[in-house]
């Protein structure tokens, strides 16, 4: 099979050609035009592998804490038929986990600190089965939360702002008082701390308070179960299985994905990732149009070549197929670099972000700031083929017009000179 001379004399272009000081320049200036498309690239495809790597991270700390799915009764009241609903839920197939749940606000005070906070009643033998945080308690403080004994497992920055430890009291005062004689009297009750937990995530470390749920109904005065937690086999499935929930349950009942309960910070999260990607890919192009620079200077240096091709027989479509050969090589070459390059430190960050840190003598994530003390990465195939596609579509646009310039070229006039 014949190779069409287009691609031939397209690849010769591309590389060095005569050695001239014209031709070293215009060389040169292609180089930098193929580096300036791979280091866009590669920029792209790391930014957003590491913004996916953060993301992750949160996500899986959040989901520690809080589980795929909750089922809760309008008004914070009791479900009407807990068993029942559990029923219901378990018997969706999609569904892995299922336990109830006392959701509930107060105040905890320890001398002159007082902290508002998130209470949640559990119940120990089942909550290992929503969170991965409870499977980690399960053998520590959940064993001591008896129901009955008024205990409590606080987040870690909760107990640490208020300098209390495992075996302290604490005073839980709830929200709704009690009616006296002489007024209402908020309802206080003294819990003794039975452990701590560290999630990770600030937001739970520094409010949430979990105590056995019989407890919790005791204080809150409720007849039983606010809601049932639930734990997926893919958690990307809650919002399709929440949605199916809400067809198959009976009862008046509210439905809530993990999506949604912190639907502001994944909002924020995918708009930054959007914004980096048009900056980003504001780099890839200013490198892809370096290539009409390129390429104007080369149809200006080959004028002799397309003249001579001319008179032999070459069309005007052929000599514009040259130069978009040309301009087309350096794009690929550059996208593929950039791609390799991208994926080389994207799956590899945890070992060049220490060797930089030992080498600078610097530490750019603190863990008492960030919590991690790794730089997370996640490339995702997603974000990778529209980075290559575009990168490849903008060096193909930067071709056209040199091209359709050099395929112009009056013969007669190029070889008057020569």
């Amino acid at each position: 099979m014949q190779i069409p001379y287009e691609l031939i004399l397209g690849w010769r272009y591309t590389r060095a050609g005569r050695a001239t000081r014209r031709n070293g320049f215009i060389s040169f200036i292609s180089g930098v035009s193929m580096l300036g498309i791979a280091l866009g690239v590669a920029a792209l495809i790391i930014v957003l592998s590491v913004m996916n790597g953060f993301q992750k991270e949160v996500r899986d700390r959040m989901l520690g804490v809080i589980s795929h799915i909750e089922v809760f009764a309008p008004g914070g009241g009791a479900l009407a038929d807990p068993q029942k609903t559990l029923g219901e839920i378990k018997a969706n197939p999609d569904v892995v986990g299922a336990a109830t749940f006392i959701a509930a606000q107060a105040l905890l005070a320890r001398g002159e600190d007082m902290k508002g906070t998130l209470v949640r009643g559990i119940d120990p033998a089942l909550e290992g089965q929503v969170t991965d945080l409870a499977v980690e308690l399960e053998k520590t403080a959940f064993p001591r939360l008896v129901s009955g004994n008024f205990g409590v497992v606080l987040g870690g920055e909760l107990a640490r702002a208020m300098g209390v430890r495992d075996g302290d009291t604490v005073t839980l005062i709830a929200p709704s008082g009690q009616v006296t004689p002489a007024g209402v009297v908020p309802r206080l009750k003294t819990m003794t701390v039975v452990g701590t937990f560290d999630s990770g995530h600030f937001e739970y470390d520094s409010a949430l308070v979990m105590m056995h749920q019989d407890d919790a109904a005791k204080i809150f005065r409720l007849e039983g179960p606010t809601g049932i937690r639930i734990k997926l086999k893919d958690l990307h499935q809650a919002r399709q299985v929440a949605l199916e929930l809400s067809r198959s349950l009976s009862g008046d009942l509210l439905i809530r994905d993990w999506t949604r309960q912190n639907k502001t910070w994944f909002a924020a999260v995918e708009l930054e990732k959007r914004m980096m990607f048009i900056i980003l890919t504001l780099i890839v192009a200013v490198a892809a149009f370096n290539l009409v620079s390129t390429l104007v200077m080369t149809v200006t240096d080959k004028r002799a070549d397309i003249a001579i091709l001319r008179t032999l027989g070459a069309s005007p479509k052929s000599i514009m197929g040259v130069f978009m050969v040309q301009g087309a090589m350096v794009g690929v070459i550059g996208t593929l670099s950039g791609l390799l390059l991208g994926l080389g430190v994207a799956f590899n960050i945890d070992v060049i972000v220490p060797a930089m840190e030992r080498l600078l003598d610097a530490s750019f994530l603190p863990k008492d700031i960030y919590l991690i003390s790794r730089m997370p990465s996640e490339p995702q195939y997603s974000d990778i083929m529209p980075i290559v596609v575009i990168s490849l579509v903008l060096a193909f646009l930067a071709t056209i017009y040199p091209s359709w310039r050099a395929s112009r070229v009056n013969p007669a006039e190029a070889l008057r000179y020569e």
